[in-house]
């Protein structure tokens, strides 16, 4: 199921040709996504041959809520949305990943799936690894579950930030983050975006976020057209900002900073609680 489904209305974008994949190989190295490139070269050559190229189309469902995690996709570019759905329809987002993190946490964390979904919010692309592959390496006290915790981490940081933002903070304010956090992950300063798709995201009426962006537009800060966000002044848009953005930004760059990179030795002692007492590392999460 993960990975074959898109969400309306992008049926069209179900799969890509073998051309343009071939194009995608030759434009993107899987050392591109930030996790990649802090695994020492020994460590990168072994995972190398099993890394897959995927393309990543403009909502395209990666995973949907209830769907086993068989891959973990490592994005070189593009943003993949993380949002959840209630029974009656109505969405929020609580996580926006790029090329510095990962989809598919639960094939290391070993829930095998999450009852939220994983949508492309901006058409880009990964390179995927199969489940089993992942957990032949982490059975391995090598430098891959180091990283991968901490980028969990990270977005366990962003998701309850967000969910902070969301409750107390203006929907003007969470807009400002929300474009931020978006522009962060992508290589201009523009978003191609309807006011329902940002409604959605949020979890507001699309209504309001057309007031919120005008308020935006007429502050000089943004222009909006029909399906298009062009940010024309980026330090007001951050003075305006909550401090979600900042705290959120900060996670990032502690946890998963270059100097947080590690060889192999270095893993050597490091440990995680697991249940009762202490464990290796590599022994706590080959158990789960």
């Amino acid at each position: 199921m993960s990975g074959r489904h898109c969400v309306r209305p992008y049926v069209e974008a179900r799969f890509a040709c073998r051309e343009r994949i071939r194009a995608f190989s030759a434009l993107q190295t899987p050392r591109r996504n930030q996790l990649l490139a802090a695994l020492p070269q020994k460590d990168y050559e072994r995972l190398r041959p099993d890394l897959e190229p995927v393309p990543l189309p403009l909502g395209w469902t990666v995973y949907g809520a209830g769907d086993r995690h068989e891959y973990l996709y490592f994005l070189t570019a593009g943003i993949v949305s993380r949002v959840s759905l209630t029974e009656n329809g109505a969405s929020a987002e609580f996580a926006v990943t790029g090329r510095e993190g990962v989809i598919g946490v639960a094939s290391f964390l070993g829930g095998e799936y999450m009852p939220s979904h994983a949508v492309v919010l901006s058409a880009g692309y990964a390179y995927r690894l199969g489940a089993d592959l992942l957990r032949n390496e982490l059975e391995h006290d090598g430098p891959m579950p180091h990283l991968l915790l901490h980028y969990t981490q990270a977005l366990i940081a962003q998701t309850a930030q967000i969910a902070v933002c969301n409750r107390h903070h203006s929907l003007e304010q969470q807009m400002c983050r929300w474009i931020l956090s978006c522009l962060d992950r992508l290589p201009s300063n523009e978003l191609t975006v309807t006011q329902e798709l940002i409604a959605n995201m949020l979890g507001v009426r699309r209504e309001s976020v057309t007031e919120a962006a005008g308020k935006l537009q007429e502050a000089g800060l943004i222009h909006y057209g029909r399906g298009h966000i062009a940010v024309l002044d980026r330090s007001q848009l951050e003075a305006r900002v909550c401090e979600c953005y900042a705290v959120v930004k900060r996670e990032y760059g502690r946890l998963l900073r270059p100097g947080n990179t590690v060889d192999n030795a270095s893993v050597h002692g490091t440990y995680l609680q697991y249940r009762a007492g202490w464990w290796p590392l590599s022994s706590a999460l080959s158990r789960v």
